[in-house]
């Protein structure tokens, strides 16, 4: 019975496989998990440590000389509570009392006036003019309006127009109740504002607000001001501007109402606006002086400190706990395919995920440290950290981190807003500083322009702290070296990086492009014509990887190498044969066993060489699983020569290889295939060579040879073209030149002769 083989990624869902593209075998998930579990615990212990200031604080007093210093151990942010205070007490101040209009009120003295009007008519029109007599005219209405005066009742007895003055006493009087009487209480304002008020109208569903000066309202203590007022504005018979003050007072009363509910909601309502004054304690800071007296406010700050330390707060534990996690979360979601357009190779996992963890760890450690107003990041090479993936892997990959990382440190609390600023920028840049180095002395060219950008970024931030012009010399100078730093460091960090990782990086790949490489330098010897074969190859494989945007220095020492396996037995390739063919005393399976095994002598080759993993992919790719069709055609006709149907398979003429899967390797395949097709041409015109180059990529497409290549028509096209180019250069005409006869030796005799 036949055993199934494990696959490590069955013992994982589906969705947790498309959630994380990263490969999910045991070592990548160990070591995201041991950098998960140092971050937590640098973080842990870190808090741990921050538990206390050093000592107990209650030996500290106002008035008392400090026997110590009290340093802050990070930014701290907290409330000024007599600050706050104040400016709650400031904006309740301008908080104005809230006044009711009563319309009930309103009406009600006005049905007062027209009770009066009636009596005043009805009793004197109503009676008998021999009874009409002073007396009983002034004690019917003084027995309903007791507060008239005798000398108004008498003026208005003795007018012989009193409509008029009727009429203008309640237009008078309406005027004043639309402005309001107002109730104003001789306690409970003192706190609210002296200079306005706000007046409420409501009416059914409608509610009218405005704000009334003080200045302007009207109250029982000022109404016959009022009343002059309103009577000199207007135009009245001279009886009645005479008159209307002790004529309508009676009538006034208070119809505008104090409501302490809605000027308690006002103030409540004020004070849940009011922001509350921060104060902010910059990482660093000397608390505490030793040796001087310890003021009141620098007590409150000590006080503050040790609330804002977090202790073995819980919620301060989950929530670094659940800053980790996202992370690390977006960091295998996103690296890998999503960034890089590749899975991650185990190697490349164990260096990201150490990065990550040095990176957060460090940040951890640095914000113990006191730094005098500059940011804390400038002593952790982010620049540095940021610059080994891009070399290593990718600059996509670089920016990730370049952007996670700071935010990581600045979630964790161990970098402020400036601390996060200038880190990023300072990544970023490093990130990109590298594009198109192909020397080691342009990392260091890359350090002086990731100086620039720190230089750049802390101005900025000091700018933005103000911060006084003493600290900026030691600030610009230690953020030049912390870039200049980081170039250098990488020129002692990456070599062994490279060869831990085995990576094809740009650098590697122009040490592996020597041509006077001792495996070369073997090749040329051993194997000329297929030395010869390989460089034509690289040169055809590299103007096409230029042409379509492709990684033309992998395609070169891709080609150089790809050919390895043919030292072997150098004799059994037509390139390196002269007069005599060896394969026409095998049997085609024999001969094809031979040509097939190339390619794996070659990846055992190179990978004894230590050659990167790009490289190794293209020398197996290269001629992908197709079928040797020359020793295949030639045992089908030796099969039905004689007469041995089914003795011949075609999987014995295959190659072992896989089909290539990137770009680079599917170009040296194309390149190779037409190097060695169009030799058999025998008058390679451009003509010629174009269409045959033609014929040959459309069986490589009709066998599916370039499925997993990713390349596009477009870029198959651009290929094409480009091998066209460099052969037509290579195989262009010559000019036959006409044989020149050599002039025949005269004969020394001849010339002693003469």
């Amino acid at each position: 019975m036949r055993t199934m083989k494990s696959n490590p990624k069955s013992h994982f869902p589906g969705f947790v496989r498309k959630l994380f593209p990263v490969s999910l075998r045991k070592g990548p998930i160990l070591a995201w998990s041991l950098a998960f579990l140092l971050c937590l615990t640098f973080i842990l212990l870190n808090l741990k440590s921050n538990r206390s200031l050093g000592g107990n604080i209650e030996e500290f007093e106002v008035g008392k000389v400090a026997d110590r210093d009290v340093v802050a151990k990070q930014t701290t942010l907290y409330e000024d509570k007599e600050a706050t205070s104040l400016k709650i007490e400031a904006q309740e101040r301008l908080v104005p009392p809230v006044f009711h209009y009563s319309f009930t009120a309103s009406e009600e003295l006005r049905s007062r006036w027209s009770l009066f009007v009636a009596l005043a008519e009805n009793r004197y029109e109503g009676e008998r003019p021999e009874e009409r007599t002073w007396d009983a005219y002034r004690l019917s209405l003084k027995a309903e309006f007791p507060a008239l005066s005798d000398e108004v009742l008498r003026l208005i007895y003795q007018s012989d127009d009193r409509t008029i003055l009727f009429k203008s006493g309640i237009a008078v009087l309406d005027a004043l109740l639309r402005r309001g009487i107002y109730a104003v209480p001789e306690t409970g304002l003192e706190r609210l504002n002296h200079n306005e008020m706000e007046l409420i109208r409501q009416s059914g569903t409608r509610i009218e607000q405005e704000r009334i000066s003080l200045r302007n309202i009207i109250t029982l203590q000022n109404v016959t001001k009022a009343v002059e007022a309103q009577v000199a504005a207007g135009s009245y018979p001279p009886l009645f501007v005479r008159i209307a003050p002790g004529l309508l007072e009676p009538f006034i009363k208070e119809n505008v109402y104090y409501s302490s509910v809605d000027t308690a909601q006002r103030i409540t309502d004020t004070r849940l606006r009011t922001e509350p004054v921060m104060r902010t304690i910059e990482q660093g800071k000397r608390i505490i002086k030793k040796g001087f007296v310890v003021t009141e406010e620098e007590m409150e700050e000590l006080l503050a400190l040790r609330m804002a330390l977090p202790g073995d707060n819980l919620r301060d534990v989950f929530a670094n706990v659940l800053f980790l996690l996202l992370l690390f979360g977006l960091l295998c979601y996103f690296s890998g395919t999503r960034i890089v357009g590749r899975s991650l190779s185990e190697s490349e996992v164990y260096l990201v995920s150490g990065l990550t963890a040095l990176y957060i760890a460090g940040s951890v450690m640095v914000r113990n440290f006191s730094f005098e107003s500059i940011p804390a990041s400038v002593v952790v090479p982010t620049a540095l950290v940021m610059m080994l993936p891009s070399i290593l892997i990718s600059p996509r990959l670089s920016l990730l981190l370049a952007m996670s990382l700071p935010l990581g440190a600045f979630f964790t609390g161990s970098f402020d807003t400036s601390s996060y600023i200038f880190a990023v920028i300072s990544g970023v840049v490093a990130a990109y500083s590298l594009q198109g180095a192909e020397k080691r002395m342009d990392l260091v060219k890359a350090g002086i322009i990731i100086a620039v950008a720190n230089l750049t970024a802390m101005v900025a931030v000091l700018l933005m702290q103000r911060s006084p012009a003493s600290i900026y010399p030691f600030a610009l100078f230690s953020a030049a070296f912390n870039g200049i730093a980081s170039g250098m460091l990488v020129l002692g960090i990456l070599p062994p990086l490279e060869s831990a990782l085995n990576a094809a990086t740009t650098f590697r790949l122009i040490e592996l492009s020597d041509l006077n490489a001792p495996i070369l330098r073997r090749l040329f010897t051993t194997a000329p014509g297929t030395y010869s074969h390989s460089i034509m190859v690289a040169n055809l494989a590299e103007a096409a990887c230029q042409d379509i945007g492709a990684n033309p220095l992998l395609a070169r020492v891709g080609a150089y190498y790809h050919d390895l396996g043919k030292m072997e037995n150098p004799g059994y390739f037509v390139e390196n044969q002269t007069d005599y063919n060896c394969h026409d005393d095998m049997s085609p399976q024999h001969s094809a066993t031979v040509i097939r095994s190339h390619v794996k002598l070659g990846m055992e080759k190179a990978r004894q060489l230590r050659l990167p993993g790009e490289v190794i992919n293209i020398i197996g790719e290269h001629h992908g699983n197709s079928v040797i069709t020359w020793f295949y055609s030639k045992a089908l006709k030796q099969e039905e020569e004689e007469q041995k149907k089914g003795t011949v398979h075609i999987e014995d003429y295959c190659y072992p290889g896989n089909r290539p899967r990137s770009r680079e390797s599917a170009v040296v395949m194309l390149a190779d295939m037409a190097e060695a097709a169009v030799r058999s041409l025998g008058k390679p015109t451009a003509e010629a060579i174009e269409k045959f180059i033609q014929e040959l990529f459309d069986k490589k497409l009709e066998h599916g040879q370039l499925a997993q290549s990713e390349l596009t028509f477009k870029d198959i096209e651009t290929i094409k073209n480009a091998f066209v180019q460099v052969l037509k250069g290579y195989y262009h005409s010559r000019i036959e030149y006409p044989k020149i006869e050599e002039p025949k030796e005269t004969p020394l005799s001849e010339v002693a002769g003469k």
